[in-house]
C-alpha cells in the first residue's frame, strides 16, 4: 500500500473581478452595481461614514446604528423583525471607528418588498426611549462584563497604547456614560451622518429592473448632506503598558506598532511578513507557542486598515505563568525575521496560503460586494485586487527581511500586557 502524499498546491496565477457600475442620483446618492444573474439573491449594503469617531456623545455612533429598526409612529420594531422573517430577508448591522455598515438580503423576487422595510428602517427611524434604555441597560452591563476581561483590557489598552488615550482611534468611554446617553444625541447623529452625500450603496446578485428602481426609490429618499470629516491630533505611542488584573489566570498579549493605510506601496508586503509570523496555523508563532510549547490555544498576526491609518499588530493569551518567556518567544520570532532570509519554501507555502484566503472571500457576489466596499473606502477599484494578487507572489525573502527589519525594531514596538504579575513562574 503507497504512502498518502499530499498533493501540490496550484498557484492561483491570476484573479479577476467585474468593475462595479455606478448610477448618480439626483439627490446625491451613489450606487454601485455588481449583477450576478445566476444567483437568485440580491443584497444591498449602504456604508456611511458614521462610525464612533464622529459621535458627538459617548455611544451615540453604536446606539443610533442598532436602533434604526426600533420602528418608528408607523410601524414597530416587532413588525419590522415580522416583515423581514416573512420574506426571509436579512438585515444586519456593523459599526467600526469610522464607518457604519447596513447590509439587507433576502431572495430576488423578493427584494423589492424587503426594502419596503428597509425604509421604514433607513429612512424613518424614531428611537422609542422606551427601547433606548432597555438597549443602555443592556449594553452598560454587557460592556462591564466585557472589561472585566483580560482580554478586553489588553485591547482597549493597545488601542490607547498606539494612538493615545484622547485620540479618537484610542478613546474608550466609562460604561455609566449609557445611563446619560439621550434621544436627542441619536436623533442629531442620524440626522447629521445618514445622507446621501456621506456615503453610498453597493448592491450584488440578481439586479434586474425591478431591483434596480426599488434602490433607486429609496436610496433617493436620503437628505442630501455633506461628507463628515472628523479631527485627528497627533498620535502619541507608549513603548509599554503593564495592567494588573488581580487572580486572573492567563496574560492577555498585544504587541504591535503604527504604520501606515492600505494604500501605502509597503502595506501588501506586510501583510506577507504577518502572515508569516502569525497568519496561519503552521505559522511560525504557532510553532513556537503552541505546537512546541503548549503556551496558547492560538495567537494570529495581521496588518490592520482603518481610514485614517494602519497598524501591524499580533495578539496571544498564554498561561500567567510563562508570560514572560512568551514574550520572550515572540520578540525572537520577530528578530529571526529581521535576521534571517526566509526560506523560498516557507515563502511559497504562505504566497499560496494567502492567495487562496483571496479566492475564498471572493466566492460568491456577497464577498465580492464586500471587497468592492473596501475598495471604494480605500479610493481604488477592483482592479487593485489583481494588483496585490501580484505584489504577494512577487514578494522575496529579501523583501520581506527589509520590510521586517524596517518596519519591526524591538525599539519601535508597542508592548500591552493585562494579567496578573503578582503570579508570574
Amino acid at each position: 500500500m503507497s504512502a498518502f502524499r499530499q498533493p501540490e498546491p496550484e498557484p492561483v496565477e491570476e484573479i479577476t473581478l467585474p468593475e462595479a457600475e455606478r448610477m448618480l442620483l439626483p439627490n446625491g446618492s451613489t450606487l454601485y452595481l455588481l449583477p450576478a444573474d445566476e444567483y437568485g439573491v440580491v443584497r444591498v449594503s449602504f456604508v456611511f461614514r458614521a462610525g464612533t469617531v464622529h459621535q458627538k456623545s459617548p455611544f451615540a455612533a453604536s446606539a443610533t446604528a442598532n436602533l434604526l429598526a426600533e420602528g418608528n409612529g408607523r410601524i414597530t420594531g416587532d413588525e419590522i423583525a415580522e416583515r423581514l422573517d416573512f420574506y426571509g430577508s436579512y438585515y444586519d448591522v456593523s459599526i467600526d471607528r469610522d464607518f457604519v455598515y447596513l447590509n439587507f438580503a433576502s431572495l430576488a423576487r423578493f427584494f423589492p418588498q424587503t426594502l419596503e422595510t428597509a425604509a421604514e428602517i433607513l429612512l424613518r427611524p424614531a428611537f422609542p426611549e422606551k427601547e433606548l434604555r432597555t438597549y443602555c441597560t443592556k449594553r452598560r452591563q454587557e460592556l462591564i462584563v466585557e472589561r472585566a476581561k483580560v482580554e478586553t483590557e489588553a485591547r482597549e489598552a493597545f488601542a490607547r497604547s498606539l494612538f493615545g488615550a484622547e485620540h479618537p482611534y484610542g478613546l474608550s468611554y466609562p460604561a455609566e456614560a449609557y445611563d446619560s446617553l439621550t434621544r436627542e444625541a441619536l436623533a442629531e447623529h442620524y440626522r447629521r451622518l445618514y445622507t446621501a452625500g456621506n456615503g453610498f450603496a453597493v448592491c450584488s446578485g440578481r439586479i434586474g429592473t425591478d431591483e434596480r428602481r426599488a434602490l433607486a426609490d429609496l436610496a433617493s429618499g436620503l437628505p442630501r448632506g455633506e461628507r463628515a470629516e472628523a479631527s485627528f491630533p497627533p498620535a502619541a505611542s507608549c513603548p509599554e503598558t503593564r495592567i494588573g488584573h488581580k487572580g486572573a489566570v492567563q496574560s492577555s498579549i498585544r504587541i504591535g506598532r503604527l504604520l501606515f493605510p492600505r494604500q501605502h506601496p509597503d502595506f501588501v508586503g506586510m501583510q506577507v511578513v504577518a502572515a508569516l509570523l502569525g497568519g496561519y496555523f503552521g505559522s511560525r508563532l504557532m510553532r513556537t507557542l503552541r505546537e512546541e510549547r503548549g503556551y496558547t490555544y492560538g495567537v494570529t498576526a495581521a496588518m490592520l486598515n482603518m481610514e485614517q491609518a494602519g497598524y501591524f499588530a499580533l495578539a496571544t493569551q498564554v498561561g500567567r505563568e510563562v508570560t514572560e518567556e512568551a514574550l520572550r518567544l515572540i520578540y525572537e520570532e520577530i528578530e529571526r525575521l529581521r535576521d534571517e532570509p526566509v526560506t523560498e519554501e516557507e515563502l511559497s507555502l504562505v504566497q499560496h496560503i494567502l492567495a487562496g484566503e483571496m479566492l475564498r472571500i471572493l466566492d460568491g457576489p456577497f464577498g465580492i460586494a464586500d471587497a468592492t466596499i473596501e475598495n471604494i473606502l480605500c479610493g481604488t477599484d477592483n482592479g487593485i485586487i489583481a494588483e496585490n494578487l501580484r505584489r504577494i507572489r512577487a514578494t522575496t525573502p529579501g523583501e520581506v527581511q527589509r520590510l521586517a527589519e524596517r518596519y519591526l525594531r524591538r525599539e519601535e514596538l508597542v508592548t500591552v500586557v493585562a494579567g496578573d504579575f503578582g503570579a508570574r513562574g
